[in-house]
């Protein structure tokens, strides 16, 4: 944490000093070009904890430790103030996700023909396969679109122009509930709970923490003597 931390507020207070001397000054040059660069980087990473920002202080802080001027914090003082506000911050932002969830799944399975299983899992069937049903062991094809409770698309087979193959056993709880409900020829809408997916840590850049997941799936195929090649449903990395 503090190592994340101390880069983090580097490469910030950088940004934070091009942005306070005016943005199209920090733009010019090849410094004020890569002092640019790492203020969106660092914004950007930033952004997401939702904090506010008083880019004088900052600049202030950044100044004071560069110029070896006198703080009115010791290094070990704020660093555990940053810290301090991070985690609330976090914990904060993880309360209302599961707020938001929660709202969510209990509006959402009132709709006619949302059906909701014993573990949570609410999925729509939008059309019934003839074929058989996969099991845990089993291999599949299938063509899938993922995307958050708002609609922003993080993943989709059918933009790659290929379906995916993977192991039930390999993939997230959810996706593998949600599966062995359907039929070969199947296209379901899956309604994933955080519990059931990536939880509060969240599927690496692209899942953030507590997030529900929607997922329309087509079954195409069981393979057999598939391997243990999975495809795009872990999300890991984009």
């Amino acid at each position: 944490m503090k190592s994340i931390i101390v880069g983090a507020a580097l490469v910030f207070a950088l940004g934070a000093a091009s942005y306070a001397e005016g943005k199209t000054d920090a733009a010019k040059g090849a410094d004020g070009d890569v002092s640019y660069a790492f203020g969106m980087v660092i914004g950007s990473e930033l952004k997401g904890t939702g904090m506010a920002f008083n880019y004088s202080a900052f600049t202030q802080g950044m100044r004071e430790i560069l110029e070896d001027k006198t703080t009115s914090l010791t290094m070990e003082e704020a660093l555990e103030k940053v810290q301090a506000t991070l985690l609330a911050n976090m914990a904060k932002q993880a309360e209302e996700s599961k707020e938001k969830e929660r709202v969510f799944l209990e509006e959402n399975g009132k709709k006619p023909g949302i059906q909701t299983t014993a573990s949570g899992l609410q999925y729509e069937v939008i059309t019934e396969g003839t074929g058989a049903q996969p099991l845990d062991t089993d291999t599949v094809s299938a063509h899938y679109r993922g995307a958050f409770i708002d609609g922003a698309v993080f993943d989709s087979s059918y933009d790659r122009g290929e379906p995916a193959e993977f192991p039930l056993y390999a993939v997230i709880p959810g996706w593998a509930e949600g599966l062995k409900l359907m039929q070969v020829g199947a296209v379901y809408r899956l309604y994933i709970p955080s519990n059931l997916a990536y939880g509060e840590q969240g599927g690496g850049s692209v899942i953030p923490p507590y997030a529900t997941l929607v997922f329309e799936v087509q079954l195409l195929a069981i393979l057999e003597n598939a391997g243990e090649d999975g495809g795009g449903e872990t999300w890991d990395e984009p």
